[in-house]
């Protein structure tokens, strides 16, 4: 069961004199105006227990718990340009001025009611547009920023940390195969000379590496003079064996 409300939970404004009023307004109108959301909930049946740790779950979301006069909240949101909540200012009434993340404000607020039945929520502005309870309701189910940023980092990391294995893969895989290649000696383009077998004698080259021709020498002609001592001889050989 909730705790009822204890006495000094709330600031009596029963004897407040019109400056201090004006002041009250005056500072209402301001949290209005510096809040991105604004929550107004019922806050009937919570105890001092309970308001101390709502407020405890607003703070780190940077959101105030407060609990206000309807009808010096009605002038303080006319003060400030919100008047789209001075409807909400029937019965006790306290708002949740959200600086933060609303998301994780509205979760606050939705789980504290499922667990203590209190409070109960009854309208108010987001982002400068009103909030039914349905929507506040869907709100409260939504991730907040944190975790929304912690799935978008993991979401943007994953295929650049896929991408950038597959290219070092694919580098690597590269540089084996061009080392492959240079081991062959094909990466350079050259032939692969042949070498002389043993026994074989290489040309005799000149300094400019071709080889000269070898002069080819002239017939010899036959000598008419030794023809002629040839028959002499013969002719003598003749008449000594008469």
């Amino acid at each position: 069961m909730p705790s009822p409300p204890a006495c000094g939970l709330f600031t009596s404004i029963g004897t407040m004199n019109k400056e201090q009023k004006a002041a009250v307004v005056e500072e209402i109108a301001a949290q209005l105006t510096d809040a991105g959301a604004i929550f107004a909930v019922d806050y009937r049946g919570i105890g001092v227990p309970e308001a101390a740790e709502l407020r405890a779950r607003l703070a780190e979301s940077e959101a105030s718990f407060r609990v206000v006069k309807n009808r010096l909240a009605k002038r303080a949101a006319e003060s400030a340009g919100t008047e789209e909540l001075s409807g909400l200012f029937e019965g006790p009434t306290a708002l949740t001025l959200v600086k933060g993340d609303p998301v994780t404000a509205a979760k606050a607020i939705a789980d504290f009611a499922r667990e203590h039945q209190v409070p109960t929520y009854k309208g108010g502005i987001m982002d400068g547009a009103a909030l039914e309870p349905d929507q506040f309701k869907r709100i409260a189910r939504l991730p907040g920023l944190e975790v929304l940023h912690g799935q978008l980092l993991g979401a943007v990391a994953s295929p650049v940390t896929g991408v950038t294995r597959g290219l070092n893969q694919l580098l690597a895989g590269l540089a084996s195969q061009l080392g492959q290649i240079q081991d062959q000696g094909q990466l350079a383009g050259e032939a692969e000379t042949v070498e002389p077998e043993e026994g074989e004698d290489e040309p005799e080259t000149a300094e400019g590496g071709a080889s000269e021709p070898q002069p080819v020498s002239d017939p010899v002609e036959p000598d008419a003079t030794a023809e002629d001592s040839t028959g002499n001889d013969e002719s003598s050989e003749q008449e000594s064996e008469e």
